[in-house]
């Protein structure tokens, strides 16, 4: 079979960070995903750590995981739920990354006395990363640049992205900025200064943008219009809108009637005789905007400041929420300021409670309140992660008796670690990529309720933690009602945790959310907003 000849698209910002490149990149993924193109994206981030999986949330939002077990960036979140397809660790990539490849290749004696520089080395094992993903035979390869063009992190990668254009040849790559329009009240008008002064900085670094996408509050006037393509050096019909919209989701539709797709598909020199089809987009579009009913779900964590902390579980919501025609309303909840003698105040009119994950000690008890309440008063109840750990903790020292019940995560010296440290665990001095990671099996038991929202036996779902289920404690907390019901095969591990006469309390070790799309919303968060809807 021969080889196809790939194209790439580079998606660069300009005047401020955060507009929305990743939105912009997986709508553009969409829509070429529709015309019949094999499509992925790639996040290129020029921060120096190596991955995100060190970073507090409050730095950059959630860490992602991907089937592979790779700690990625928020925004591979999205390419996944919009292309409906898995990334893997080779869709991010660090400066972190770059340099440590280098290094180490240094340090073998591999660039054979040469001087290690920033062109050609860095520039070189760039590339080799962005080229690495047409190994898998992708039609076209959308690269996302993180960060700001101008920022001093970002030029390495901007100047790849210069010689690659020169080495892939004509019509084989293309550049998108993504660039702010502000609007000035004053004056009542959109400027389009910034957006200049940034492509001529792009300019500076040898790079013409072919395709400008607008991010706008207003409508963009045709004269505005006009001279964006006049001192961009953009025709007009590559001067794109992206005007601020009720939800991200309608990001592909608003960019398709602007023939954002044809645009680019001309600009690659690529043909399609398939039109976009977003006939199911367009009907999870208007069930999720005319819900039937609604609920409200209380999300109770402790980084629920920053709502991009748990971003996959809030979209989650989203899908799930939308196939079943229900509105959810999240009440974010910080566990900290949560106890017993605010919990009813806090959790009056709530339909049910989702446990959050996370790490360290900070809000712990808020959290075990959480559970306690959910519990006792018949509220539906999802833990997630650290959630499934607090509801054994909860159960420990509540129903079994063992008041010093803890996590050995909080306390190393708990007389009755109901939550342990793995054995493989307790030597690991890095913290970084050495959890349990990735997709693992689960066998869950025949007739668990969570067998039934499944409908299969055998299920494979994302990790990322470090601290397990006490087996020891197994038979008690079966006996007294809160009962394993989901292992893995292989170690015999604890998965997942159901509690008997409840109309919903289920803790899972694992991360559901990282695999919920808008084509394929989660069953369990479909099963919990519908334990919601009857509470």
């Amino acid at each position: 079979m021969s080889k196809k000849n790939t194209k790439y698209i580079f998606v660069t910002g300009g005047v401020t960070s955060s507009l929305g490149k990743g939105i912009v990149s997986a709508s553009l993924g969409l829509l070429l995903k529709s015309r019949g193109f094999n499509v992925t994206i790639q996040k290129l981030d020029p921060y120096i750590n190596i991955d995100p999986g060190t970073l507090n949330p409050y730095e950059h939002g959630e860490c992602y995981v991907t089937d592979d077990g790779a700690e990625t960036d928020l925004d591979l979140g999205h390419y996944e739920r919009f292309l409906d397809s898995k990334t893997s660790q080779n869709n991010n990539v660090t400066t972190g990354k770059i340099y440590q490849t280098v290094i180490d290749k240094e340090r073998k004696g591999d660039f054979l006395g040469k001087t290690v520089q920033v062109i050609p080395h860095i520039t070189n094992e760039i590339k080799r990363r962005i080229k690495m993903l047409a190994k898998q035979n992708y039609d076209i390869i959308i690269t996302e640049i993180g960060g700001t063009v101008g920022d001093i992190e970002s030029l390495p990668y901007i100047e790849s992205v210069r010689q690659l254009k020169w080495e892939l040849g004509e019509h084989n790559s293309m550049v998108i900025h993504l660039t702010l329009l502000p609007y000035l009240a004053s004056s009542g008008e959109l400027k389009t200064k910034p957006s200049q002064h940034s492509v001529r900085q792009l300019m500076e670094s040898g790079i013409q943008a072919d395709v400008l996408v607008c991010r706008t509050e207003h409508i963009i006037p045709k004269e505005q219009r006009n001279k964006l393509a006049q001192f961009c050096n953009v025709a007009l019909e590559n001067v794109i809108e992206c005007k601020d919209l009720e939800t991200i989701y309608e990001v592909p539709l608003y960019l398709q009637k602007q023939d954002f797709d044809d645009v680019v598909l001309k600009t690659l020199n690529l043909k399609s005789e398939k039109q976009a089809d977003l006939k199911d987009w367009k009907s999870f579009l208007k069930k999720y905007k005319n819900p039937k009913r609604s609920v409200e779900i209380a999300l109770v964590g402790k980084y629920v400041s920053l709502q991009d902390s748990y971003k996959s579980i809030a979209e989650s919501f989203i899908h799930a929420g939308a196939d079943l025609e229900t509105e959810v309303k999240i009440r974010w909840i910080y566990s900290g300021e949560l106890d017993e003698s605010n919990i009813e105040e806090t959790f009056a009119g709530i339909d049910g409670i989702l446990i959050a994950p996370g790490f360290g000690d900070r809000g712990i008890e808020g959290k075990i309140s959480a559970a306690k309440y959910a519990r006792e008063n018949n509220i539906p109840l999802l833990g997630i992660c650290l959630g499934m750990q607090i509801m054994t903790i909860e159960f420990a020292r509540n129903v079994l008796g063992y008041k010093k019940a803890n996590s050995m995560e909080f306390d190393t010296s708990t007389p009755e670690p109901v939550i342990s440290l793995m054995e493989d665990q307790k030597n690991v001095v890095d913290k970084g990529g050495t959890m349990r990671l990735g997709a693992w099996k689960c066998s869950l038991k025949t007739g668990s309720k969570l067998n039934e929202i499944y409908g299969t036996k055998n299920i494979s779902e994302r990790h990322r933690h470090r601290y397990e289920f006490n087996s020891e404690f197994k038979d008690e907390f079966e006996k007294n009602g809160l009962v394993p019901t989901g292992f893995n095969p292989e170690t015999e591990l604890v998965e997942t945790l159901e509690l008997k006469d409840h109309p919903f309390y289920i803790g899972v070790q694992y991360h559901p959310e990282y695999k919920s799309t808008v084509a394929s919303p989660h069953p369990l968060f479909k099963a919990f907003i519908k334990a919601c809807t009857k509470k």
